[in-house]
């Protein structure tokens, strides 16, 4: 038999899931039946800390501590895109190959990138938004009217500035 898990340390459970969904169950029951939680309450409560993101993909890391879950949610920078578009929530099932020709702002793209700025590997500020822009151009936005690989070159050859932070 396998030795039972110390009550008082702390564990970290790194799940993708939708946004805003009761997951199922039964995939939750042997990543959390050793560590004494119940799943269905899990995903009760995932679902409720994700609302925000309903409809889309996120990953979500449980913070296990005396047999006490905590849900943070940790953003991706297409989840982020998307919920930037305001895009009505569509149900997955009956609505396939979703095409997200919205248009944000660039103030909105320093937003995301200020988020995403801890998880970059840009050495620059520039370099972080010039990752958002990249992420813009996969989901098939615009910025500002503007395609963002224009911007992207514009910043990487000066003619477009970007904040400091």
């Amino acid at each position: 038999m396998p030795p039972k898990n110390d009550p008082g340390a702390v564990s970290y459970l790194i799940l993708r899931t939708t946004g805003g969904e009761v997951g199922n169950s039964s995939a939750l029951a042997p990543k959390l039946g050793p560590l004494g939680l119940n799943p269905k309450k899990i995903g009760e409560d995932i679902a409720k800390s994700t609302k925000d993101y309903k409809g889309l993909n996120v990953t979500v890391r449980l913070t296990i501590q005396n047999r006490q879950a905590t849900v943070d949610i940790v953003p991706s920078a297409s989840s982020l895109v998307i919920k930037a578009l305001k895009e009505p929530y569509r149900d997955k099932k009956k609505v396939k190959n979703i095409s997200h020709d919205g248009n944000i702002t660039m103030d909105d793209v320093y937003e995301i990138a200020r988020i995403m700025r801890e998880k970059s590997l840009a050495r620059e500020f520039s370099g972080t938004v010039r990752e958002i822009l990249g992420t813009c151009r996969s989901v098939g936005c615009t910025v500002d009217g503007r395609f963002p690989g224009d911007i992207s070159d514009e910043i990487k050859s000066g003619e477009f500035e970007c904040p400091e932070e």
